[in-house]
Parts: structure tokens; C-alpha cells; sequence
């Protein structure tokens, strides 16, 4: 099934539409009453199957210096979890 609903109720209700999705609900998403992007379940094929630490992104080296003071191996596990 899917649904029609604007940024709003995107943001409003992301855990829901979450949910939705992962029971294979799909949904466009409409910005300033036109289609923008639509959101679908993914499916399990698709889905990376790389170990994290074969990832080359996951251990790379720093490009710059952070701003919020915490490390690259601190970001690494704000975006990926810890290993």
C-alpha cells in the first residue's frame, strides 16, 4: 500500500513512518504540495553485507579538523554503533 504525506507529517511522525515502511507500507513525500522523493522498504538483496571493518569508509582518516571536539573514532560510533 502506499500513502501520499507532506514533509510535515514526515517529521512529525518519523518512528511511525518507520514502522510502516519495515512492514512494506510505502510512501511519497510531498514538499510544497509536489512529489518529492518516495520512501520504500528495502529490500533484504540490496542491503550492504559488508563486515563494517572491511567498510573503507568506516576506519578512514580524518579530513579535517572537528568542531565539536570529539574524535573520529567517536563520530565512527555516533554513525555506525560500536563495532
Amino acid at each position: 500500500m502506499e500513502s501520499v504525506i507532506n514533509t510535515k507529517e514526515l517529521r512529525a511522525t518519523l518512528p511511525k513512518i518507520v514502522e510502516s515502511v519495515r512492514r512494506g507500507e510505502q510512501f511519497t513525500v510531498l514538499y510544497r504540495s509536489r512529489p518529492a522523493f518516495r520512501i520504500v522498504p528495502i529490500d533484504e538483496m540490496d542491503y550492504p553485507t559488508t563486515p563494517l571493518k572491511k567498510d573503507p569508509l568506516y576506519r578512514a582518516g580524518a579530513l579535517g579538523a572537528s568542531s565539536d571536539g570529539l574524535t573520529s573514532e567517536s563520530h565512527d560510533n555516533l554513525l555506525y554503533g560500536s563495532p
